[in-house]
């Protein structure tokens, strides 16, 4: 049997050194690190708040931070171990109830409370709501096939994993004072620390103003803000946790975090966490600041609002490598994340994996889809595009699978289900996608007399094209009509056949469409237009 083709070989650690795409270009900053710092290890952090329940913004970290991990591999020869830590903030304090969760009575009862201690509102199979999500997580990742290792901050805050890390920020306490209080407003410098006391007598996480440290004992001392007594407690073994700031600091100096990527929004938080791992004698990693996400009408997208695609909405109508494909590209631009933008992706990522099958190695290196996958991209054969099956969906009215497979067939004879399994992946997305989003905006109208006279002949030529399936020949023939009827512009004309047929303002090419419904049911649909019956 012949040996799996993989990218982790010499003709493409040859063309490494020279690729474009924006991975490579992140993952020499982190090969010019190693020749400053030589390391046997080279560490890639994705932060993750468990206070909610995992979004599509958690996906494009891991995934962005993937592919800069794949492009660090090639360009060292693979020769340097590395891994992708996906860490946890889950002893973080419980602010407030998420709407979309049940139970928020009982929940509110735990505010204040590390959210590993506040009850899982779904069910009692996890121990805590924090325990909840991050298994939320950990399959949604697992599913997708991520390389990662998975850390919980209370695992690491009670085992003394970051206690060495706690007794340096002791050491600097003032100086870590003096980077934090400027940043803060008069009121909260009167109560910043940036240790947080779990409260010995409630358990929850208190923000309260140190009165005394011992550096040598490796304690800090503040009041009971509702005793108003004195309590002394270790910086070390789980009895503190750190405001977030110094937090995402601390990890990286215990760590020795080399990368970690984060949203445009976090660019002052990064330079002074930079500043606080610094002045406990570490280096900050490597990072990329991402542009944030937009909804249809370019506001931020925000998970209080609700507005913006989750990542559920987007694997209910597309694949995950779709999805890879939009967190792909143009990290560095802000994007915006709706239903509408799901087609285009779908198709996309195809045309990116068939290209792939006839390119260099070099060129691969380029390809988004071998940034996605992380190896050669898998070929698929899919002689349909999604947008044309949508289209398909559309005309049809189609909500059943096997009325669908039956035009298919007819205009791939060789293709079926079991055949063709991608394909008939991408028939249930556009059956989802067409009831829950096409559908309810379908908006008919009546053609004009120049686009009825048109279509009327369009209907009347096709007699020629009886049981074809050429689209490149209809689509000569739709063009002709167009021109012989004077559409100026010519998208005009076809714009006209979208939405006086279909009820949409555009699709794929219309040639391709008949090939697929077939031309006596575009007939049909043609005399039906002009009769009236659609509009």
């Amino acid at each position: 049997m012949a040996n799996t083709p993989t990218i982790f070989d010499a003709e493409f650690f040859v063309n490494a050194a020279s690729a474009r795409a924006w991975p490579f270009e992140e993952a020499k900053k982190i090969v010019k690190r190693l020749e400053k710092s030589p390391k046997d290890e080279v560490l890639f952090q994705t932060g993750y708040g468990p206070s909610g329940l995992p979004h599509i913004g958690t996906f494009g970290e891991v995934a962005r931070t993937s592919m800069v991990r794949t492009a660090f591999r090639l360009l060292t020869e693979d020769k340097i171990p590395s891994k992708i830590i996906c860490y946890s903030d889950d002893m973080d304090g419980f602010r407030k109830v998420p709407t979309n969760v049940p139970n928020q009575e009982r929940m509110a009862e735990y505010i204040g409370m590390p959210l590993t201690k506040v009850p899982d509102p779904f069910s009692d199979e996890y121990p805590s709501f924090a325990h909840h999500n991050n298994a939320r997580l950990q399959k949604f990742l697992d599913d997708f096939g991520f390389e990662y290792e998975f850390v919980s901050s209370t695992d690491y805050y009670t085992s003394g994993v970051l206690d060495k890390a706690l007794l340096r920020m002791l050491e600097v306490y003032d100086d870590v004072m003096k980077i934090m209080l400027p940043t803060l407003g008069e009121e909260r410098q009167k109560t910043y620390s940036p240790f947080l006391p779990l409260c010995p007598r409630t358990g929850k996480v208190l923000q309260v103003p140190m009165i005394a440290r011992d550096v040598g004992a490796g304690t800090v001392t503040y009041i009971d803000p509702e005793t108003e007594e004195e309590v002394t407690v270790p910086v070390t073994g789980g009895a503190v946790k750190c405001q977030w700031k110094a937090d995402w600091a601390l990890r990286w100096y215990a760590l020795g975090i080399d990368y970690e990527m984060s949203g445009k929004d976090l660019i002052d938080s990064v330079k002074l966490g930079s500043r606080i791992v610094r002045a406990m004698g570490g280096t900050p990693p490597e990072s990329l600041s991402y542009e944030l996400f937009l909804d249809e009408n370019g506001q931020k997208i925000s998970k209080s609002k609700g507005n913006g695609l989750s990542m559920e909405d987007w694997l209910t109508y597309a694949s995950p490598e779709s999805l890879a494909l939009f967190m792909y590209q143009k990290p560095k631009t802000a994007k915006k994340l709706f239903f509408d933008v799901i087609p285009k992706a779908v198709d996309e990522f195809y045309a990116f994996s068939k290209a792939a099958e006839k390119q260099s190695p070099a060129e691969l290196l380029e390809n988004p889809a071998t940034h996605i996958h992380g190896e050669y991209p898998p070929a698929h054969e899919l002689p349909i595009s999604f947008a044309l099956l949508l289209n398909l969906v559309s005309a049809a009215n189609a909500a059943d699978s096997d009325v669908l497979w039956g035009f298919i067939s007819r205009y791939a004879p060789n293709a079926t289900p079991k055949t063709h399994p991608e394909l008939d992946r991408l028939v249930g997305y556009a059956i989802r996608y067409f009831t829950d989003f096409v559908k309810p905006t379908k908006q008919f109208r009546v053609a004009t007399a120049q686009e009825a006279a048109a279509m009327a002949e369009l209907a009347s030529r096709l007699d020629d094209f009886a049981e074809s399936s050429d689209a490149d020949a209809i689509q000569s023939l739709v063009f002709e009509v167009g021109k012989k009827h004077e559409f100026d512009p010519l998208r005009n004309w076809f714009k006209a056949l979208y939405q006086v047929l279909l009820g949409q303002d555009q699709g794929p090419r219309f040639g391709s469409f008949i090939a697929l419904y077939g031309v006596e049911e575009t007939k049909t649909l043609i005399k039906k237009a002009l009769a009236g019956e659609l509009a």
